[in-house]
């Protein structure tokens, strides 16, 4: 499966926002966004207007890359949000706040969803006292999650969470930050993904 290798940073650069792709990174003064607010390349500080079709695409990948997922994997997820009951784009979302690696990061169990993504693919993620070592498995209320009981990994977590103690984990949510553990006590809403996004714009450009 294909993955972005490139700079990371030249993401958020070219949205314009931090999408939080390096974790800690993001929320210190080397942050690129914060150093050069521009687009990345020699034309990056001429400004350009989209045409509608532009910033139907340009919101699709800035979601897309903030999630990490691929485009195949994203028309997916919107076909299962436009055969379900409920608003297309708020299930889209809702699909992919489920993702068991988006649910490790949002429990500060890793500074950004890519390590969380690692954390699960080298299987030491349970849900339901199952290994679980699928980065897109998606979450179901009741569903319990836990860090294996591995020192070194649970030490290494434990010292980040610290660290990331003043981000807020979302209602949704039930933490136990002590034992690494976690219950899925509700669905989650458009009001707890953390960013700012605009799902009609992907509505409008899937629909066409």
């Amino acid at each position: 499966m294909s993955r972005y290798t490139e700079a990371i940073c030249k993401l958020c650069r070219r949205h314009g926002e931090k999408l939080f792709l390096k974790g800690t990174k993001c929320a210190t003064d080397k942050c690129p966004v914060a150093r050069r607010p521009f687009p990345p390349g020699q034309h990056g500080k001429r400004r350009r207007k989209d045409s509608n079709y532009g910033l139907q695409v340009r919101e699709k990948q800035k979601v897309r890359r903030i999630y990490g997922v691929l485009e195949r994997q994203f028309r997916h997820y919107f076909a299962i949000a436009s055969k379900s009951k409920g608003i297309t784009g708020e299930m889209l979302l809702q699909l992919l706040e489920r993702r068991l690696d988006n649910v490790i990061y949002k429990l500060n169990f890793s500074a950004s969803r890519s390590q969380a993504r690692q954390l699960v693919k080298h299987n030491l993620v349970k849900v339901n006292n199952r290994n679980v070592n699928i980065p897109s498995f998606l979450v179901s209320v009741g569903d319990k999650i836990e860090i294996k009981q591995k020192e070194k990994i649970r030490k290494s977590i434990k010292e980040l969470g610290e660290i990331l103690k003043d981000r807020l984990i979302p209602g949704w949510i039930k933490p136990d930050s002590a034992g690494l553990k976690a219950e899925i006590i509700a669905l989650p809403a458009k009001t707890d993904i953390g960013f700012a996004v605009d799902e009609n714009l992907i509505v409008e450009l899937y629909s066409k």
